[in-house]
């Protein structure tokens, strides 16, 4: 069977040239006689593999020298809990900025160790936008300023980064992180689940500032401390190897295409096509204010949901999958990540267009 063009929000496709060096490595990587994922950790192999990810993802960012790169496990999920656990550093609050169904979970899970301030919040328009800078009601005492760039269930993004008045700006960028350049200095924090832009699920990376690490709160679990993951390159206990190894493949790929400039364009121009495609048609909306549409995830609706299971089902003979939007919101939800060629945007676009004129 032919590969489908996969528009799941994640885990997302991976690049077909990666996939394909894998599956030439895969019983055999560069003579060791081995797979990555039989490698100790610990292995000359391994290490090798690992500096040279690392080294590719501060080149890719430019990440400046006194910020740490941490591979971790758990998912964004757990940093929600991981940020506070390490950065409230004794203080009584954090400001959080509500856009979104993760952004909800991340305040939740805040709320267990300390005081959150919601300096912003969308939901009484169904966080159908990003609030504007001067819309931000900041505490001067909070440890830091949460945000989530992008939310993969509304199609929300920031156009903008938030100036958290002198504090730390935390960032969960799952789904943007290596979609385009990045300023890291702006940040004290960023994490991001792989499974969107950067590999398979399983991993997670932490760009953190080191005098960000090394205070968490009393009680806090040596498996939760960043500190712990910093003094031994991320390697405490076994990492997830493979995931990090296909992430590496993802680095050396994104490098090839000449860098993070280079996927801005064409992450740009794919999300221009789909866009315009929708807002030229009476038969598809977007809910998402203009200014503050995703790049990476495209939500949309058909004038009656009786509609939906014949979309889905006409696209998925035409080779596209997974564009059912996710169940707290409904209608459709396109995610065009890093690996999702403009072919395939392409070919959704002349799918709708087609179902248009025979359902119009």
């Amino acid at each position: 069977m032919p590969r489908v063009y996969n528009f799941s929000a994640g885990p997302a496709m991976l690049p077909e040239s990666v996939l394909r060096q894998a599956q030439e490595e895969l019983l055999d990587w560069q003579g060791s006689g081995m797979c990555v994922a039989e490698m100790s950790h610990r292995g000359k192999e391994f290490m090798a593999i690992a500096a040279a990810a690392e080294a590719d993802l501060r080149e890719l960012l430019q990440i400046p020298a006194n910020y740490k790169v941490l591979f971790l496990q758990g998912g964004a999920s757990m940093q929600f809990a991981m940020v506070p656990m390490n950065l409230l550093r004794g203080g009584a609050a954090a400001d959080y900025l509500n856009t979104g169904s993760w952004s909800k979970k991340a305040i939740a899970e805040a709320r267990r160790f300390g005081s959150v301030n919601v300096a912003a919040t969308t939901e009484d328009t169904r966080f159908n936008r990003a609030p504007i800078q001067a819309e931000l009601k900041l505490n001067g005492d909070a440890a830091y300023v949460h945000y989530t760039p992008n939310e993969t269930i509304e199609g929300v993004e920031f156009p903008y980064v938030p100036d958290a008045g002198g504090k730390p700006l935390v960032a969960d960028m799952s789904s943007t992180l290596l979609s385009r350049p990045v300023d890291i200095q702006r940040f004290g924090l960023i994490y991001a689940g792989a499974q969107k832009n950067i590999g398979p699920a399983g991993l997670t990376i932490v760009i953190v500032r080191e005098d960000l690490i090394g205070q968490p709160l009393t009680g806090t679990p040596t498996m939760l401390d960043y500190q712990t993951y910093a003094d031994n390159e991320s390697m405490y206990n076994t990492p997830p190897t493979y995931a990090w190894y296909l992430a590496g493949l993802v680095f050396q790929w994104l490098k090839g295409l000449g860098g993070l400039d280079a996927m801005a364009v064409i992450n740009a121009r794919k999300a221009q096509h789909l866009y315009a495609a929708i807002d030229a048609s009476g038969f598809y909306t977007n809910p998402v204010s203009p200014e503050s549409r995703s790049w990476m995830n495209v939500p949309f609706t058909l004038p009656s949901p009786d509609l939906d299971d014949a979309f889905i089902k006409g696209a998925k003979a035409a080779g596209l999958t997974t564009l059912k939007g996710h169940r707290s919101v409904g209608g459709m939800r396109a995610s065009i990540y890093n690996a999702m060629p403009e072919a395939g945007v392409q070919a959704l676009v002349a799918f709708m267009q087609e179902f248009e004129r025979k359902h119009g």
